[in-house]
């Protein structure tokens, strides 16, 4: 299983809070933005507790009769959660917010607060590192000479994007000539429609075609000539397009 990795403070201090209670039967709850790892978290410190969902009422029900140590992920999931008996029971939850802040505070002894990845910039480059290399496998990439740096780093929604963009980006300038034809086509072929098609999806080409070289080479000048293009008709298609 994946180890969750973590070199912040905080984390650490919750960590240490943990472990100063594991011997005790009490109940504990890690508030915290979604895809931060909570799960991940929580199996780390707690590897043998079995985890439910709050998705499923039942199943919480159920496995609190059957053990004395559990995992409750989406515990805010929960309904009558005051119902649910906690006594001479560890029971470790995460939720993505607190619903009534009375319940939760007769339910739980600790409750922790787990920072987001913008909080936690010293973990950043870790996980960007073990996605890419996750996403190079699943990919199957063949070359992955590529300039890690150049990556962009989405935090929005924590690993979810940053998970999401790092894929993106390896697929994209991982694609041949060929693929992205294959692209086109398949993007053409569904959209292709009206009376001006050929001027509309004109744009699949031109527009990245002179933003990339604009970036490329600085000059309107230099990219006209390189296009073999009037300067003139590349000012208008950069209007057209709205390059900035």
């Amino acid at each position: 299983m994946q180890q969750f990795f973590t070199k912040s403070e905080q984390v650490h201090n919750i960590i240490k809070g943990f472990n100063l209670t594991k011997t005790l039967f009490v109940s504990s709850i890690i508030i915290g933005e979604e895809h931060i790892g909570k799960k991940l978290f929580v199996k780390h410190l707690f590897p043998d507790a079995p985890v439910v969902s709050g998705e499923d009422q039942g199943a919480v029900v159920d496995a609190l009769r059957e053990y004395d140590e559990l995992i409750i992920t989406d515990f805010e999931k929960l309904r009558n959660q005051e119902s649910l008996e906690l006594d001479n029971k560890r029971i470790i939850a995460t939720a993505s917010y607190i619903g009534n802040q009375t319940i939760i505070d007769d339910m739980f002894a600790f409750i922790y607060t787990l920072p987001s990845l913008k909080e936690r910039p010293e973990d950043v480059e870790y996980i960007k590192a073990l996605f890419i290399k996750e996403a190079a496998s699943d990919l199957m990439l063949t070359n992955t000479n590529f300039d890690i740096t150049a990556i962009p780093v989405n935090l929005t929604q924590n690993t979810k994007s940053l998970k999401s963009t790092i894929y993106r980006y390896l697929m994209i300038h991982s694609m041949s000539k060929n693929e992205i034809q294959d692209a086109v086509y398949s993007y053409v072929s569904e959209k292709l429609e009206g009376n001006n098609g050929y001027k509309e999806h004109l744009a699949l080409y031109e527009k990245p075609l002179i933003e990339a070289g604009l970036k490329k080479f600085g000059s309107q000048l230099q990219l006209s000539q390189i296009l073999g293009i009037n300067r003139n008709t590349l000012r208008k298609k950069i209007h057209e397009h709205h390059i900035d």
